[in-house]
């Protein structure tokens, strides 16, 4: 079961999970298939864990940690929807966290 940040309880639902993803990799090229295994690791994870119940936040949580490393366009716009970025500071955050990891991450050759 999945619990929304409204209190409601609705069982989990890759469509929703594969849809969203769907629109934060719009005109990106991640392919299908690495979306569909996004989703497929997600539901793993979630499935894996001791409760039975899992918040909406954990979910998004487990996704961006897949998304940074797969398409950063796809990530903040992931982020923007999910964290609702309320102002320009608080996506402006965001950005600057992501550079930093990036900068932490070792250089392809």
């Amino acid at each position: 079961m999945v619990l929304k940040k409204n209190g409601r309880r609705e069982l989990f639902d890759r469509g929703k999970l594969l849809n969203g993803l769907l629109r934060s990799c719009d005109k990106r090229t991640v392919p299908m298939s690495v979306m569909e295994q996004v989703v497929n690791d997600v539901e793993r994870d979630i499935r894996n864990e001791i409760n039975q119940e899992v918040t909406t936040d954990r979910i998004g949580e487990l996704v961006l940690q897949q998304l940074k490393d797969i398409d950063q366009v796809a990530y903040v716009r992931f982020a923007s929807v999910y964290r609702k970025f309320d102002n320009i500071d608080s996506f402006m955050e965001e950005l600057k966290a992501l550079k930093k990891l990036d900068a932490k991450k070792p250089k392809r050759n």
